[in-house]
């Protein structure tokens, strides 16, 4: 199966090859986030917990009869962006980071951007601990399909990885980006209802959140953890095809260009 100059056969089993390389590279990136933090990986907890804290007490009276169950509604919302966030932001630099090992030896350069997603993986994997404490806390119920959330979860990988090969190929070229992306995941976050419910939003803009795949995720996530029910068929399909055309469209460009790198870096 090939997609453009891709032989997909050949990418996994590179991916297998070296799959080693990228587990410590996952432990690099965990390690040198939380380095000089004295909390550690503690911090994994304790920040979305004090965030979702702080924009309770400041939203919740202001949108208690629109929204069940806030800080679930936030928390889980807030866990998917971050998830979101940290991956695609690490993998825009990944490349320009590990340029002197990208000079003197050869590892595949894609495991470079692929490793920040597993790493936030990680994080965002912890950090679930805090939103199922959360439901206890908040008498939120807790019903089968709590275990679909493996679904969005495969497709915030897929989709986080495709977006970072995008990203860490256009910002070797371009280094502008790594300014303008900070103002961009600023727009995503405001545009993905993480705090505030949907239907606030004028009915000439719901297309924003209609085309929107991380709110796409964020709703598959509120879906199984805050509502208990089965995924919406429009939005499955819909962080589907994001997700995989991400990662196809990542793939392609990767690969095309990663030979130039070397110029760049």
């Amino acid at each position: 199966m090939i997609f453009g100059d891709i032989k997909v056969h050949r990418f996994i089993a590179n991916f297998l090859k070296y799959r080693y390389l990228l587990i410590e590279l996952v432990k690099r990136d965990i390690k040198v986030k939380y380095r000089r933090s004295v909390l550690g990986i503690f911090w994994s907890f304790l920040e979305p917990l004090l965030f979702m804290i702080v924009l309770t007490i400041i939203f919740s009276t202001l949108f208690k009869g629109n929204i069940e169950n806030y800080p679930v509604y936030l928390l889980s919302g807030r866990l998917v962006f971050t998830f979101y966030s940290q991956a695609t932001g690490g993998a825009l630099g990944s490349i320009k980071r590990n340029a002197s090992i990208i000079k003197k030896i050869y590892v595949p350069k894609y495991i470079y951007p692929v490793s920040l997603t597993f790493s936030s993986l990680v994080t965002f994997l912890l950090s679930l601990i805090i939103l199922v404490l959360v439901m206890l806390a908040t008498g939120a119920p807790f019903t089968p399909y709590i275990a679909l959330f493996l679904v969005p979860t495969v497709l915030l990988i897929i989709f986080n990885i495709g977006v970072g090969l995008i990203l860490a190929t256009v910002n070797v070229f371009f280094r502008d980006i790594e300014h303008l992306y900070g103002v961009f995941l600023t727009l995503i976050m405001y545009s993905s209802a993480i705090f505030f419910p949907p239907e606030i939003i004028p009915a000439d803009f719901q297309w924003i959140l209609t085309w929107n795949p991380v709110y796409a995720m964020v709703k598959l996530t509120r879906d199984v953890f805050l509502y208990g029910q089965l995924f919406d068929t429009f939005t499955l399909l819909f962080a589907t095809f994001a997700a995989i055309a991400s990662l196809i469209i990542g793939m392609i460009l990767f690969y095309r260009y990663q030979d130039k790198f070397i110029l760049y870096i």
